[in-house]
């Protein structure tokens, strides 16, 4: 069976969707990691 992490990280980029980018493909570059969703909204919470 294989395991399963989920992890969500914070970066303070503001809205620069081109750091964002970035960041998504490092991590997407990682064997067996994938980037569901980027989010840039300062507050999802508050939605």
């Amino acid at each position: 069976m294989s395991a399963l992490i989920e992890c969500v990280p914070n970066f303070s980029e503001g809205r620069d969707r081109a750091v964002l980018e970035d960041i998504a493909a490092a991590i997407a570059s990682a064997p067996n990691a994938r980037v569901l969703e980027i989010d840039a909204d300062p507050s999802p919470t508050a939605r």
